[in-house]
């Protein structure tokens, strides 16, 4: 199987699960937290990962993980963590689980409280150490088992991205026999979330050349393959390429994110909305890929070109034909999203990590109006 060295050291194939043990051994984790939700569990993926340690009596599990990362999940897990003198951690799950992860490990090596890592605040000159973290992905979509960044809702409703290079995952397992069980509804959200990650960092201001091409190839995968995947959970060569996608869109993603996530996060930190954050990307992407083209016309010949797309086609209105194809919502007012709530989102916004890096500076009035088209 290929071993993928770039920002981690990641064990990437069908049957990957095996170097589990191999990797707790070398990163001296002898009392892991696993850190995963209810639904890993009743899947039976727990048990499929546990039976993969040596010595699984070991781990202390944690999972209450919710569907958007809470600090006060963060915190409870901690606790765990601290009581059961734990040395590291398995984050196991989709982008939820795996951010509380991160964030627990970041906890036990930098001391808190959370907020003071706000990179937006200077927190990142706190950042002292993270205990080792084994980061398995059981969806294809957030790519946060190679990423520098973890997204928590805080006490305070404001829903925070932390991003930096000492928060990547010490190894990750990537193994697409984990996803093979994905309903398709799940599989279709996470996998526009990887779409939208090769997208958005591609499209980004920051110049860094070998991560345009890892985005422009996770686009590649992920466009051939998730209706394939969704269609057919059972399909492994399609699970292969989605769950790469996944991990491209991450690595591509160092360059930054865009305005779709500025929003998504905007309308996911709401404790009365619940909504998944890869969905509200679906949704999103065709308003922002619309309002980001003038300036960016080279690069949208890329994406074409990567997306197998004649020249000149319409790539908002290819996203709307594969959101259509694939069962997402056609707009934010499907989602239970209502006009009234857009003043609650727009500062939100526009103080996200991601809005800095969006090709086309966004106002508030930008803002107000790119929520509109996505209802």
């Amino acid at each position: 199987m290929p071993t993928l060295t770039f920002l981690t050291t990641c064990h990437f194939d069908h049957g990957a699960l095996e170097k589990l043990q191999g990797s707790l051994d070398r990163k001296q984790i002898s009392k892991p937290l696993i850190a995963t939700d209810k639904g890993i569990v009743a899947a039976g993926i727990l048990d499929t990962v546990r039976g993969a340690m040596g010595d699984d009596a070991s781990a202390i599990v944690f999972d209450e993980t919710p569907g958007n990362p809470t600090e006060r999940a963060v915190m409870a897990a901690f606790r765990m963590y601290q009581d059961n003198d734990c040395d590291g951690v398995i984050a196991l799950g989709g982008g939820s689980a795996m951010d509380l992860g991160k964030t627990v490990a970041l906890l036990a090596g930098s001391g808190g409280p959370l907020a003071q890592f706000d990179p937006l605040k200077g927190g990142n000159k706190l950042v002292k150490a993270m205990a080792p973290v084994i980061a398995i992905p059981t969806t294809s979509g957030t790519g946060s088992e190679v990423s520098l960044g973890m997204v928590i809702i805080m006490e305070d409703g404001c829903k925070l991205t932390f991003g930096n290079p000492k928060f990547i995952p010490s190894v990750a397992i990537c193994d697409p026999d984990l996803t093979l069980g994905l309903p398709p509804l799940l599989t279709a959200a996470t996998g526009m979330d990887a779409i939208t990650h090769c997208i958005e960092a591609f499209l980004t201001p920051t110049v860094n050349p070998p991560a345009d091409g890892i985005g422009l190839d996770g686009l590649w995968r992920g466009w051939r393959n998730i209706a394939k995947a969704v269609k057919d959970g059972s399909d492994k060569q399609a699970r292969w390429d989605m769950m790469m996608a996944s991990t491209e869109g991450a690595h591509a993603f160092t360059m930054g994110l865009g305005a779709v996530h500025a929003m998504s996060h905007a309308i996911g930190r709401r404790q009365d909305l619940r909504l998944h954050h890869g969905t509200l990307n679906a949704v999103i992407l065709p308003a922002v890929l619309r309002f980001n083209e003038k300036g960016c016309e080279e690069k949208y010949e890329r994406l074409r070109a990567a997306m197998g797309l004649k020249a000149g086609v319409d790539l908002a209105e290819a996203i709307e034909a594969l959101n259509a194809e694939i069962g997402m919502p056609k707009g934010l007012g499907e989602m239970g999203v209502s006009e009234d709530m857009i003043a609650d989102f727009v500062p939100h916004a526009l103080a996200d990590l991601a809005h800095r890096t969006n090709p086309r500076v966004a106002t508030a009035e930008d803002y107000e109006a790119l929520f509109k088209e996505a209802m």
